[in-house]
C-alpha cells in the first residue's frame, strides 16, 4: 500500500488528482476493511485511470431532495467488482467510491438516519422502539441494499418491515403512514440511468425528509470515519417484518377512492390503453388496476420483466419520447387509444394520446398535470364538494417551475394556487402542515380517516388539498400518500380519458378547450449534462455567474425581474419564508421567463422557458388559439437558442 500512497501524492503533485480525492480515498480505505474498496483502489491506480478516480471520489454523496443517489457501477469497473458476474450482467459488487452507492455509504447513512431518529424521538418524549420501513425497486443491488440497511437497522434496536420483492415508491409512503411507522428508506434512484441508485429517506408523516433533517442526518454520517458500528444487546435488538398482501390490498382500495365519478368509467369501457412499466415497479398494480376499472388494458410484454438494465430504452424515462416507443408501436398494431408509461420506482407517469386526425401524440407533464387539476376542481364544484361558501379552504399545489397554467385555473375558481420548490417533498411538507393545523383530536387518528372524512374537515376548518403536481411528470391526487404517485396518476388520467369520451372528445381536443378558456401557456425544459468532477465544476459555474452577472436582457428583450431564491427573501401565497435554493427566475419584458438551476439528484443543469398568452375577455376562438400557439411556440424557441448561447458565453469567460 505504501507504494499506492507515493502514487497518490504524485498524482495530486501532477495535478491528476484533486486534493479532495486524494483525502476522501484515505478516509475509506482508513474507515473500511472491505477488500474490494482496496483492490479496486489500486487498480486504478496502477493503470493510470485518475478521471475514474476523482469522478468516484473528488466529494462525499450528499443528501439530495430527500437522501442519497449515485452511480452503483463506475464507467470503469474494475476486475474486484467485477468479481462473479450476476443475474442481468450485473457486476458482483457495487462502484467503490465516497461519490457512489456502496455498502459504505449505505451503512454509514443507515447508522446516521437510526441515530437522528432515536435523538429526535428522545427530544420528542416518545418512548417507543423505532419502526422502519424499507423498499426497493428492480435496480442494480436493490436487494442487496435493501436487506443490508433492514439488517442494520434491528443489529440498532429497531424493528423493520420489508417487502418480499419490489413495490412502487408511493407505496412506501402510504405504507409508513398506515402503519405508523417512524420513518422508511426507498432504494431508488427514480428514472436515473441503469448504473445509479439512491437511498431515499422518509419521516414518519410519509414525506421526504425536510433540510433541517436532512443536514442532522448529514452531520452524524459525516462524524463516523467508519462504516463499523456497535449492534446493541441481542436482547434489544429490533424484528424483522415481511409485508405483503395486506398493505397491497389497503394501498389499492385507497387508490380507487381517487375515482370522482366512477359511473363515467362506463364511457370508456371501450378505450384501449397500452400500459409499459418500463422494467420497473409499475407492473405491480397498474395493468390489474386499469383492468378492474374496466379498461381494456395490454402491456408491452419485453417491458413487464423487471430488469435493472432496463434493456429496451435507452433512459427507463418516460419524460422521453424514446421510452414510449415500444408502446406507441404496440398501440398502432392494436388500435389503442392511450398509451401510459410509468419510471422504474413508479412515481412518475408519461403518455401519449390519439389527437382528432387518429395519431399519437405526446402530451408534456405540464399539459397532463393541467388536465387533471382542472377535471378535478371542475368536479368537485359540479359536485358540491367545493362551493362557494368553502371554497377558500381549497387548495392546489405545485412548484414554482410547473406551469402558470394551473395558477390561472385555480384563479378563475377562486381557489388558493401554492407554489414550492421543486421536489415533491415541499408539496408534502405543505400536507403536514395543514394536517397539524386541525385540533388535535383529529391530528391523533387522522391517516386513519376515509376520503370523504379528509374532504370534509379539511373544507370545514383546514385546507382541502384537491391536485398537486410537478412539471417533472409527478402527480398526487390524496394526500393519503405524501409523494407522487404515478399509480394514482393512471387512475386519474383514466378516469380523465373516460370523461373526455363520454363527450366524444379527444385528450388533445379537451387540453384545446383548457387553452381558449384559461389562455395558451407553454413551457419548454431542457437539461444540459455536466458528468464528474469538471462538470460539478461547470455547474457551480454557471451557478455563480448568473449570481453575479445576471443577464440585463434576452433574446432582445430587457428583464424586469430577477428572482434568486438562494439570496432573497422569497414568500409563497400562504406568507411561508420559502428554504434557500439554488434556483433563479429571469422575467421579460414581453412576458416570457427562463429558470435555471442545478438537478438535486443528476449532474444536470435544467432550465425552463416559460411563455403565455391569454384571452382577454371571451375564450379564444380556433382562429386566435391558433395564433396564439404560433406566437408562444416561436418566441419559446428563439429564447432557449439565445439561452443555449448564453450557456457557452458563460463557460467560456
Amino acid at each position: 500500500m505504501d507504494s499506492i500512497t507515493g502514487k497518490l501524492d504524485a498524482a495530486v503533485k501532477d495535478g491528476k488528482l484533486l486534493e479532495s480525492s486524494r483525502k476522501n480515498i484515505a478516509d475509506l480505505l482508513g474507515g473500511s476493511t472491505n477488500p474490494v474498496y482496496h483492490a479496486s483502489v489500486e487498480e486504478l491506480v496502477e493503470t493510470g485511470e485518475w478521471s475514474e478516480l476523482n469522478d468516484r471520489f473528488f466529494k462525499r454523496l450528499a443528501f439530495g431532495t430527500s437522501g442519497l443517489r449515485g452511480r452503483t457501477i463506475g464507467r470503469i469497473i474494475t476486475k474486484a467488482e467485477a468479481g462473479v458476474t450476476q443475474a442481468q450482467d450485473r457486476p458482483e459488487f457495487p462502484c467503490t467510491g465516497t461519490n457512489a452507492m456502496n455498502f459504505y455509504n449505505l451503512s454509514r447513512a443507515t447508522v446516521g438516519f437510526v441515530t437522528y431518529l432515536k435523538q429526535w424521538l428522545g427530544k420528542q418524549g416518545i418512548n417507543e422502539k423505532p419502526h422502519l420501513i424499507f423498499c426497493h425497486d428492480t435496480r442494480y443491488f436493490r436487494r442487496d441494499f435493501a436487506e443490508f440497511c433492514a439488517g442494520i437497522c434491528t443489529d440498532l434496536g429497531c424493528d423493520v418491515s420489508l417487502w418480499e420483492s419490489h413495490r412502487p415508491t408511493p407505496e412506501l409512503s402510504f405504507a409508513i403512514r398506515k402503519l405508523k411507522a417512524h420513518g422508511g428508506v426507498m432504494l431508488t434512484a427514480s428514472h436515473n440511468p441503469p448504473h445509479d441508485n439512491g437511498y431515499k429517506v422518509y419521516f414518519r408523516d410519509g414525506a421526504g425528509i425536510d433540510g433541517e433533517t436532512a443536514t442532522g442526518i448529514l452531520n452524524i454520517v459525516n462524524s463516523l470515519t467508519s462504516d463499523q458500528y456497535t449492534a446493541v444487546p441481542e436482547s434489544e435488538r429490533g424484528q424483522m417484518h415481511t409485508l405483503g398482501e395486506e398493505i397491497d390490498n389497503a394501498y389499492t382500495t385507497r387508490l380507487k377512492d381517487l375515482l370522482l365519478a366512477p359511473a363515467i368509467l362506463e364511457k370508456g369501457a371501450s378505450l384501449k390503453i397500452i400500459f409499459s412499466a418500463l422494467h420497473g415497479t409499475g407492473g405491480v398494480f397498474c395493468p390489474s388496476l386499469l383492468r378492474d376499472l374496466g379498461f381494456q388494458c395490454l402491456t408491452v410484454a419485453e417491458q413487464d420483466e423487471p430488469d435493472g438494465r432496463f434493456p429496451t430504452v435507452e433512459s427507463p424515462n418516460p419524460e422521453n419520447a424514446p421510452a414510449l416507443k415500444m408502446g406507441m408501436d404496440l398501440a398502432e398494431k392494436e388500435g389503442a387509444d392511450i398509451v401510459i408509461a410509468t419510471d422504474p420506482d413508479c412515481d412518475r407517469m408519461g403518455v401519449a394520446v390519439r389527437n382528432k386526425d387518429g395519431k399519437l401524440v405526446l402530451i408534456t407533464g405540464n399539459q397532463i398535470g393541467s388536465l387533471m387539476a382542472w377535471y378535478r376542481i371542475d368536479t368537485f364544484f359540479k359536485q358540491g364538494v367545493i362551493t362557494d361558501a368553502n371554497r377558500e379552504h381549497a387548495v392546489l399545489l405545485k412548484t414554482f417551475v410547473t406551469t402558470g397554467l394551473q395558477n390561472a385555473i385555480a384563479d378563475a375558481y377562486g381557489i388558493r394556487c401554492t407554489d414550492t420548490l421543486t421536489g415533491f417533498k415541499y408539496i408534502g411538507q405543505k400536507l403536514l402542515k395543514y394536517e397539524q393545523a386541525l385540533p388535535r383530536e383529529i391530528q391523533a387518528n387522522y391517516s386513519d380517516l376515509t376520503e370523504q372524512e379528509i374532504r370534509d374537515v379539511q373544507l370545514s376548518q383546514g385546507s382541502f388539498f384537491v391536485f398537486g403536481g410537478e412539471e417533472s411528470y409527478g402527480y398526487l391526487g390524496s394526500e393519503f400518500v405524501r409523494d407522487k404517485d404515478a399509480n394514482g396518476a393512471v387512475i386519474m388520467f383514466a378516469e380523465l380519458a373516460a370523461y373526455a369520451k363520454s363527450r366524444d372528445m379527444t385528450i388533445v381536443e379537451l387540453l384545446d378547450e383548457i387553452y381558449a378558456r384559461f389562455g395558451y401557456f407553454l413551457e419548454v425544459g431542457r437539461s444540459l449534462e455536466f458528468a464528474g468532477a469538471e462538470g460539478a465544476a461547470k455547474i457551480q459555474k454557471l451557478v455563480s455567474s448568473y449570481a453575479s452577472h445576471p443577464p440585463a436582457e434576452a433574446d432582445g428583450a430587457s428583464t424586469t425581474s430577477m428572482r434568486n431564491f438562494a439570496s432573497d427573501d422569497i414568500y409563497d401565497a400562504e406568507g411561508d419564508l420559502i428554504p434557500k435554493e439554488n434556483m433563479m427566475f429571469f422575467d421579460l419584458e414581453d412576458g416570457r421567463t427562463f429558470a435555471c438551476r442545478p438537478s438535486g439528484t443528476e449532474p444536470k443543469m435544467k432550465y425552463y422557458i416559460f411563455g403565455n398568452r391569454r384571452p382577454k375577455g371571451d375564450p379564444f376562438t380556433p382562429e386566435e388559439l391558433a395564433e396564439a400557439k404560433e406566437h408562444v411556440d416561436k418566441g419559446l424557441d428563439s429564447l432557449w437558442e439565445w439561452v443555449r448561447a448564453d450557456i457557452d458565453a458563460r463557460l467560456n469567460a
